[in-house]
């Protein structure tokens, strides 16, 4: 029966693991979609009196709001002490032939957004966004929302703070922006933060079912080990069945104390290792459930060299030995029975007071009725 139990909540735990993994393989679907990122082209001309140096590579990447195209122009960063173009009263100092330009802005402050409206609105075609102090020249594509006509990079702090320096030095430097190489980003940090969830959590329920399984196993094994050594163990006792004459079936002999009915002919009784004997339906169940003789509290299982644990408990005991051993009753049969005893004793002695002048008013009555509970002694060979 707790075999049986046990198997039906593996068999419900099993489908909820399952449900959770399909929901959470469900979820990643949408985690795993790729973003696309493109790379920038920068062609970037120093202007030094009559000379006139060029430096091309892909050192920029397209915000993901940015329009996709050429542009060119001359660089312009802000107006004062701080280039983040924040404050909405932000100037740039446009080109006099009214040439293209395009600013340069450093990062932080306030959004993408925010920079990239003050410079549109002053007239800027495009805007170089340069990363934070320390970064070296990392770049990662922009999150921004989408202006008409403007096209926005992003390029390292040291490429930068090098093109600002030389600005402020006075070089004159123009850059032309093409749109380079389109990557396929699937590892962004979301998708590798829910794969680490998921295997840390695949592992965790392997691990428990695995466990909970291994314990079932040394569980069975050990109630099939305890099973055998408790019918060979109650297979020692002997057992009589009474016939007429036998001096357990007169009528003034004792009652079994477990159910208070008298020993009959034909009855099927048990010796306990202490000599003392019950009906076999009766003392088989309170073996198990109690362990110990009910007269003199003799511990049977003990000395018929079964060692119980604590854990293990008598009652799952009854419930283990119900079907191996013939006669035993369950725990709620013997609760009945006992119950039914009680109003036969409960019976007796109400008998016996309705009619206190009867014929045995001057002998004594036995113990058995007079207290509806046997005197311990009465039971010894």
């Amino acid at each position: 029966m707790t075999l049986l139990h046990t198997g039906t909540w593996q068999n419900n735990s099993s489908s909820l693991w399952l449900l959770k993994f399909s929901f959470i393989w469900l979820l990643g679907q949408n985690c795993c979609t790729g973003s696309a990122v493109w790379t920038a082209y920068m062609n970037i001309s120093f202007h030094v009196g009559n000379r006139m140096l060029s430096e091309l590579g892909e050192t920029g990447v397209f915000g993901r709001g940015s329009n996709l195209k050429r542009v060119a122009g001359v660089v312009i960063p802000p107006e004062g002490k701080t280039q983040n173009a924040c404050d909405p009263n932000t100037s740039f100092i446009p080109p006099r032939n009214k040439e293209p330009w395009i600013a340069l802005i450093e990062r932080g402050g306030c959004t993408f957004t925010q920079k990239i409206k003050i410079a549109s609105e002053n007239g800027a075609k495009g805007v170089i966004i340069y990363n934070f102090p320390g970064t070296g020249n990392q770049v990662f594509p922009m999150s921004h929302q989408s202006f008409e006509d403007t096209v926005v990079v992003m390029i390292g702090n040291l490429k930068g703070m090098e093109i600002l320096h030389l600005i402020r030095k006075g070089v004159h430097i123009t850059v032309m922006v093409e749109v380079g190489r389109k990557h396929i980003i699937w590892l962004n940090h979301y998708f590798v933060s829910f794969m680490i969830v998921t295997m840390a959590t695949l592992a965790y329920f392997a691990f428990y079912h695995i466990r909970r399984l291994w314990v079932a196993r040394i569980e069975n094994r050990r109630w099939k080990r305890l099973t055998r050594e408790l019918k060979k163990a109650f297979g020692q006792l002997q057992v009589r069945i009474l016939k007429e004459g036998d001096d357990e079936v007169n009528p003034n002999a004792d009652s079994c104390v477990i159910c208070f009915e008298p020993y009959k002919p034909n009855d099927t009784v048990r010796i306990l290792t202490c000599k003392h004997f019950f009906h076999m339906n009766c003392i088989d169940p309170w073996i198990l459930a109690h362990g110990t003789c009910p007269m003199c509290k003799c511990d049977i299982l003990k000395a018929l060299g079964i060692q119980m644990d604590i854990e293990d408990g008598r009652d799952s005991l009854q419930f283990l030995m119900a079907n191996e051993l013939p006669g035993t009753v369950s725990p709620m049969e013997e609760e009945t029975n006992n119950e039914l005893s009680a109003a036969r004793t409960s019976g007796k002695v109400t008998q016996v007071q309705e009619h206190p002048t009867s014929a045995n008013t001057g002998s004594q009555l036995p113990a058995a009725e007079e207290t509806g509970h046997p005197s311990p002694g009465q039971h010894d060979f």
